[in-house]
């Protein structure tokens, strides 16, 4: 995190005593990366963090991945994938679906109306992205409301609960990373703060803003971890509430971030993706495509022009506008096109000669780009459309 907060009761000096009105000793717990050589934060606990009175196998929604063999573009229309009869009964947690992922990030969407259950993920950072609705998200460092266009990061083993709000279901995008996920250090001072060349800044960043204390016992929490034979969950069963923390201090928390606080970099003729980088972890990076001006200069053509993925794997989620490049694609909102590293890729027939002259593109689209291969998730398996790896040649099936 580029800048230091500090939220609740804390001590005037680290690692001292520091006790509530009746004199009982708070427990203070160091929450780093790195091994003490990252970001960290300061957490001060009403009771013991690591008692746990229980710990048992939570069997996860199926990880299996397929590789993505025979080579070819995919489109996936995840909007099939959860029916209005299940949301009700669906989770942002237990209930996501996988989608794609390698040994460096997973991608999975769900629909959901319910509470979710208490959660960490000790593989890494998330950041979900919130496609529709609203939630509230609380966690051991207190609440986010999460909206429409927010990317909601949390960091590696933070415990905490989706509640979702409002009368839409959340729709939800979830993108588990291996590593941390930070902005791109070409954004960064060396010290970490957003430079005035990067297209968003600190004030763009919303922590919680208040501390999130809750009582009771025998509190589970789901863990998702890593052993040698893979990707694993365990429900760990707390004495007392994880929502203890009567204040905190650092630069680790989560935070939200919104797509329309995103200033676009535009130019005279067509700009590359990396103009449109939001963040970065081990192996990926995550941009944004958002409504902007698009180029002016008298002969530029706005759409994109054909690119070679040479060393990575395109995954764009299109999620408000129109995407210029894929119309008679099939191409729609919840769709996601998937374009192999091996594959050249660029607009549909006809959308350079469409493009011409127009000067703004209405549309929002999130893109994770890997630098390994992708494999397809059962999800996947269960919304592609058959017909998309075919559509620049005209043929309309397998």
């Amino acid at each position: 995190m580029a800048y230091y907060r500090r939220l609740g009761n804390v001590p005037p000096k680290r690692h001292t005593q520091h006790r509530d009105d009746t004199g009982r000793l708070y427990y203070e717990e160091l929450m780093g990366e790195e091994g003490f050589s990252s970001d960290s934060s300061l957490l001060y606990h009403r009771g013991i963090p690591s008692a746990i009175s229980d710990s048992a196998v939570w069997d996860l929604p199926d990880q299996t991945t397929t590789p993505n063999h025979p080579l070819k573009p995919r489109h996936l229309r995840l909007h099939d994938l959860f029916p209005e009869r299940t949301w009700a009964d669906t989770d942002v947690v237990t209930g996501r679906r996988l989608l794609l992922g390698n040994s460096d990030v997973r991608i999975s969407y769900v629909v959901a109306r319910k509470e979710s259950p208490l959660y960490r993920n000790v593989l890494g950072d998330e950041v979900v992205y919130v496609e529709s609705g609203a939630a509230r998200v609380e966690t051991v460092f207190g609440v986010l409301e999460a909206r429409r266009g927010d990317y909601v990061l949390i960091p590696t083993s933070t415990t905490h609960r989706w509640i979702p709000r409002g009368d839409e279901p959340l729709r939800a995008y979830a993108i588990e990373s291996s590593s941390h996920i930070v902005p791109p250090k070409r954004y960064l001072s060396r010290f970490g703060q957003l430079l005035e060349n990067a297209p968003y800044c600190e004030r763009d960043l919303h922590g919680p803003s208040e501390v999130l204390l809750a009582e009771g016992s025998g509190v589970e929490v789901l863990v998702k971890h890593r052993t040698s034979g893979g990707i694993v969950g365990t429900r760990m069963v707390y004495p007392r509430h994880p929502f203890d923390v009567v204040g905190w201090d650092g630069y680790l928390y989560p935070y939200t971030f919104n797509i329309d606080d995103y200033e676009p970099i535009t130019g005279r003729v067509h700009q590359p993706p990396p103009v449109h980088q939001t963040f970065e972890g081990n192996g990926f990076v995550v941009c944004n495509f958002v409504p902007r001006k698009v180029d002016y200069h008298p002969l530029s053509i706005p759409v994109p022009y054909y690119h070679s993925n040479v060393d990575s794997d395109e995954v764009m989620f299109y999620c408000g506008g129109n995407y210029e490049a894929r119309k008679g694609s099939g191409i729609g909102l919840g769709s996601i096109s998937v374009h192999p590293g091996g594959h050249a890729h660029g607009p549909q027939p006809g959308a350079m000669e469409r493009s011409l002259g127009v000067e703004y593109f209405e549309e929002t689209a999130v893109m994770v780009d890997t630098f390994a291969p992708l494999e397809l998730g059962e999800g996947a398996l269960a919304c592609e459309d058959p017909a998309y790896a075919w559509s620049w040649a005209g043929k309309e099936g397998e």
